[in-house]
């Protein structure tokens, strides 16, 4: 097998070809992004390490190296994930059993949810999101009318996906166990699968998440505090009623870059999970309506791409581009929603936003894998021009002959 099937070197040209608009909105939110980390976690990072800008640091190396990762990411053909596809989920499932040894697997804050690989720790959750959805992509292609027409085709990857979940909530991760499912769920529908064996599931795996939600003490009182955190402001209520008093704070149009209050030691985890808080007290409302119609834009031009694929008869690219804005849409609405109240709390990330390297790094690969697709769309619309280009001659040369 030559080697340019799994490595294929994209030009310079076509790197200025991917789409503008998708550049520009994700530019736009990386940059928004380390800003807000730089200013969340002035006050965590002086009182843990004696000086305000190591989280800032961090967080910049952590770009620069999810940069170099995805250059190389976006040098791999997606005829290539398809046929790694199903070990790449295989690798997900180990790293998720790995993160529960005792010895490897890191705990923080109650969780054993990290890997130590000296340089950040890996949050395994986020390498299963984006191989479940390579894997998914990859199997709604070779058993598309099993997902259609019969009921092991929607079964078996929900089976596998209840291996991962359980996994998940073993660290324990509801978040990510509710973003994994909803993923693997989404896509099937998309990939054409029964609207009624949909219903059905859907049902039973809600009833299964409240079911888990509701047997352990500390996710009930999440969920009691959740529905009136200034019942217990102090204590259960704490986290989300400082978060709330920053979108106070912040009113329409903020306090100001760098001005927030809450991050002075008031709002817990402000450059991770509650960094939307701060991005709204310094930025006001409009601040915040701007970031979430980035995302949405950025969103909206992956799916975009994902439909030009299927255009092109590529399904996998294309189930994968949706895989990929599913992913980004269900974190962006859990993180918000936590942030503003309007769901339980949960220790998910805001992507792209949030402090860590995990998130970033995996984050911004499944991204260039989009570009990716995106250049090699470009490459077949070049082609199909030019075959009919060719065509054209031929008959036009036949015609003076005649």
């Amino acid at each position: 097998m030559t080697p340019n099937k799994f490595i294929n070197r994209i030009s310079l040209k076509e790197l200025y070809e991917i789409d503008f608009i998708f550049i520009c909105s994700l530019f736009a939110i990386l940059v928004m992004g380390f800003v807000m980390v730089s200013s969340a976690s002035v006050s965590v990072s002086d009182d843990l390490f004696g000086h305000p800008y190591h989280f800032m640091t961090r967080q910049l190396i952590y770009l620069v190296l999810a940069i170099l990762v995805g250059v190389l990411v976006v040098n791999i053909s997606t005829d290539t994930l398809q046929r790694w596809g199903v070990a790449m989920m295989l690798l997900s499932l180990f790293l998720l059993l790995l993160v529960l040894m005792p010895g490897i697997g890191k705990s923080v804050n109650g969780s054993q949810r990290w890997i130590n690989l000296i340089v950040f720790n890996l949050q395994a959750s986020e390498v299963a999101k984006v191989c479940m959805v390579v894997y998914m992509s990859g199997y709604l292609v070779r058993r598309a009318d099993q997902v259609r027409e019969q009921w092991s085709g929607f079964i078996i990857p929900l089976g596998l996906t209840f291996c991962f979940l359980v996994l998940l909530l073993l660290e324990p991760d509801f978040g990510a166990s509710v973003v994994l499912l909803g993923t693997v769920m989404a896509m099937l529908f998309l990939g054409g699968a029964r609207v009624y064996q949909f219903i059905l599931v859907l049902f039973i795996a809600c009833c299964a998440l409240a079911v888990v939600a509701v047997s352990e003490s500390y996710r009930m009182k999440r969920l009691m505090n959740f529905i009136d955190p200034w019942a217990d402001p102090f204590n259960e209520g704490y986290q989300l009623s400082q978060a709330l008093i920053a979108y106070g704070r912040g009113e329409w149009f903020g306090l100001g870059l760098g001005n927030s209050v809450q991050k002075l030691s008031y709002l817990p985890e402000a450059h991770t999970d509650f960094v939307f808080s701060i991005w709204v007290e310094e930025t006001g409302m409009l601040g915040g309506i701007v970031l979430i119609l980035l995302f949405a834009v950025l969103v909206s031009r992956i799916f975009r791409i994902g439909n030009k694929a299927l255009s092109l008869s590529r399904p996998f690219a294309g189930y994968m581009c949706y895989g990929f804005s599913i992913l980004i849409v269900a974190q962006v609405v859990i993180n918000v929603g936590v942030n503003t109240g309007f769901l339980p709390t949960k220790g998910l990330t805001l992507p792209l936003i949030s402090y860590g390297g995990s998130s970033l790094i995996i984050t911004l690969c499944s991204l260039f894998i989009v570009a990716r697709v995106n250049i090699e769309n470009n490459r077949l619309d070049i082609e199909g021009v030019n075959e009919k280009r060719s065509k054209n001659i031929k008959d036009s040369n036949k015609v003076i002959n005649e």
